[in-house]
């Protein structure tokens, strides 16, 4: 009998000596309590979990440029397109992706004698599982991977706040230098839709068509600018990639030429480039 009586004394010891330091664990204030449980009520209270971006679902990709803007960044050569051969031309074509609310994508192509160009896009949807980091944040660090992957020259975007209009953005970038691959066209007046000359490459301004920052376009943006002169053809690919909340989008433009000797115009493909990206960042706003 007195066995039993013992036990139960005992345990209302252990039980006791338990809910006190539970009671330390969760209820105290001092540095190493304050994270024993992130999720309960003081520590959660004092570090909210970060807000989602403003983008939940994405649009349509195909649908979200104006077919004005299409064609005029698809210029023909004279010959006129059926209504069939325009809507394929510039209705684009859907990249296939599995999340449709993640990531979208189209392709618009015109070929043409003087040659072909392209336009791409490519939509994202950034999404931040960690409870201490932003959609908007994981999308400026994945944003910040492709400027520096495109090795954009630091501090080539204009500071000035008068240089942040979309008008002040068009080619009027600060950076300093030729394009990277050391080939830029002349301003030449050629024919629409064809290359310029390359007879003199020093016609052109120097930094006006340089890799940069581009001020005044959504949250963060850059145009990057190569000119490619390989065996297998000349062109000129011309990229503008911008952030807008915990969206990134990704724009290429680039033109082909069947003469070698004429390099595709820098100034017209990225005031072009620019200008359609200015309308997406405001169509995605809308």
């Amino acid at each position: 009998m007195p066995r039993k009586s013992f036990v139960p004394g005992a345990a209302l010891v252990a039980a006791a000596a338990l809910a006190v330091g539970l009671t330390g664990c969760t209820g105290g204030s001092g540095p190493d309590g304050s994270d024993a449980d992130a999720k309960g009520g003081g520590a959660a209270s004092s570090n909210p979990a970060a807000e989602p971006g403003r983008y939940q679902t994405l649009p349509e990709a195909c649908g979200l440029p104006s077919r004005s803007a299409i064609r005029g960044m698809l210029p023909g050569d004279g010959q006129p397109l059926s209504s069939t051969e325009a809507d394929k031309v510039y209705g684009g074509t859907a990249d296939i992706t599995y999340d449709t609310d993640r990531r979208v994508g189209c392709r618009w192509t015109r070929e043409t004698t003087a040659g072909t160009r392209h336009i791409g896009l490519d939509i994202q949807r950034v999404v931040s599982y960690d409870g201490a980091v932003s959609d908007d944040d994981k999308a400026q660090g994945i944003y910040d991977k492709k400027e520096l992957a495109a090795q954009i020259p630091s501090g080539a975007g204009s500071p000035s706040p008068a240089a942040s209009s979309p008008s002040a953005s068009k080619g009027k970038g600060e950076g300093t230098g030729a394009v990277p691959n050391g080939a830029s066209s002349p301003k030449g007046k050629a024919p629409s839709g064809s290359p310029s000359p390359s007879s003199d490459p020093s016609a052109e301004p120097s930094g006006s068509t340089a890799p940069r920052v581009l001020d005044g376009l959504a949250d963060a943006a850059f145009l990057n600018d190569k000119l490619v002169t390989a065996d297998s053809g000349v062109h000129r690919d011309v990229t503008v990639v911008f952030r807008t909340s915990n969206v990134i989008v990704t724009l290429t433009y680039d033109q082909w030429s069947t003469d070698k000797t004429m390099l595709p115009d820098s100034q017209e493909l990225q005031d072009k480039a620019r200008s359609l990206a200015g309308d997406l960042a405001d169509n995605l706003s809308e």
